[in-house]
Formats: structure tokens, C-alpha cells, sequence
């Protein structure tokens, strides 16, 4: 499952339980005033009306308070999700600008993405079908044209120019 996934499925996990709680405590508080309005019939002058009252009304603003920061917990949640749709394909974008003023072929290309994503030459070879020796080789060029020294400096390259540093 991809962290995307994940990061979706928590959220509206916490979201639904959120939703249910919210939703028995409406329950609960539609109880408490049909008891508060009969209690207020019977005798409004009573420590057990005052009390019940006052907490039906603690419970109202809870819901209220709880409606209110579940609604602005989903825009949050919804809005981190499209800065993160936009970075990742603003990173993207930057990454693949990069290659091709490298001057990387398209195979190139494509083992520096996977080599970005984080695997290993064995994985690398085996999604392209082709030799480890092979892979190593295009690693080796891929660093030459980025004038970088290995894998830790290559990736270091795109995140330091995520992170607004890029390198000089």
C-alpha cells in the first residue's frame, strides 16, 4: 500500500470516528433536553434541573465545538492533500528538467527514478530486465553527468532543492 493510501485511510478513519462520535452525542443530547424540558415542567427550581441543565448545555457546546473541529480537521486534511499532489508533482517536474539538462538517455532515465525512489541495483535490474552490471554502469554514468560521487549525493541533489538549497 502506498503511503498516499495509508495517509487516505487514516484520515477518513479518523474522520468516521470522529463522525460517530459526534453522532451519539447528538443522540445523548437529544435525551438530555426531552429529560431537562420534563424536568423543567415538573419543577425548574430543583438542583437536579439546574444540574441536568447545565450539563445538556456543556454537552450542546461540546457538539457544537466537536461539528466545528471536524469540519475544519477534513478542509486541513483535504488541503495538506493537494499541497502534497502539488509537491509531489512539482518534484517531479524538477527531477525530470534535471535529466534532460543532464543529457540522460531515457534509459538513464529511468533507472535515476528508481534509484531516487530507493532501490537497489538487484531491484533495478530486475524491474528492467536487464543485468546488474548494466545497471551499475548507467548508475556510474548517471553520476558522472550530475557530477556527483554515488547514490547518497544524487538524491541529496533533488532534496536539497526541494527544501529550497539547492546545491551550488
Amino acid at each position: 500500500m502506498t503511503a498516499k493510501l495509508k495517509s487516505q485511510g487514516v484520515g477518513q478513519r479518523q474522520t468516521l470516528t470522529l463522525s460517530l462520535f459526534l453522532l451519539i452525542q447528538t443522540v445523548g443530547m437529544v435525551f438530555f433536553v426531552g429529560d431537562v424540558i420534563s424536568d423543567f415542567r415538573e419543577n425548574p427550581a430543583s438542583v437536579h434541573f439546574v444540574f441536568e441543565a447545565t450539563v445538556t448545555a456543556a454537552l450542546i457546546l461540546g457538539i457544537l465545538f466537536g461539528t466545528v473541529e471536524l469540519r475544519r480537521m477534513i478542509e486541513l486534511l483535504q488541503s495538506q492533500e493537494q499541497a502534497l499532489e502539488v509537491a509531489r508533482g512539482a518534484l517531479g517536474d524538477v527531477i525530470d528538467r534535471q535529466f534532460q539538462n543532464w543529457g540522460l538517455t531515457p534509459a538513464e532515465r529511468d533507472v535515476g527514478f528508481l534509484a531516487l525512489k530507493g532501490l537497489d541495483v538487484a531491484e533495478i535490474a530486475e524491474l528492467r530486465g536487464a543485468a546488474q552490471g548494466t545497471v551499475r554502469a548507467q548508475l556510474t554514468r548517471i553520476y558522472s553527468k550530475a557530477g556527483v560521487s554515488g547514490r547518497a549525493q544524487f538524491a541529496a541533489f533533488f532534496v536539497e532543492d526541494l527544501l529550497g538549497q539547492g546545491v551550488a
